[in-house]
């Protein structure tokens, strides 16, 4: 089955697109696959993303594996920079 032949798409050029945007993905969010296409042929598929199965993953899973120090935020070194800086 090729991209143009599943259930509940819309082929809409590049330029319809652009002219309106929010609607187009007020349409993708509502469930629907929109194939843009350029010059009759498709160059991209505009679809809604999909939850992954299962359950969300818990607030403070690695709670206790690692600690943030104190100096987190503080300015790093001028010799630090320089080493990331590749000066």
């Amino acid at each position: 089955m090729s991209a143009m032949d599943k259930p509940n798409q819309l082929q809409v050029s590049v330029d319809e697109i652009e002219q309106d945007l929010p609607a187009y993905l007020q349409r993708v969010c509502a469930g629907e696959t929109i194939v843009s296409v350029q010059a009759g042929e498709p160059i991209a598929e505009i679809k809604p993303i999909v939850p992954a199965a299962g359950s969300r993953r818990p607030f403070g899973l690695c709670a206790g594996e690692f600690s943030v120090p104190d100096d987190f935020d503080a300015p790093l070194s001028e010799t630090i920079l320089q080493e990331f800086e590749a000066r």
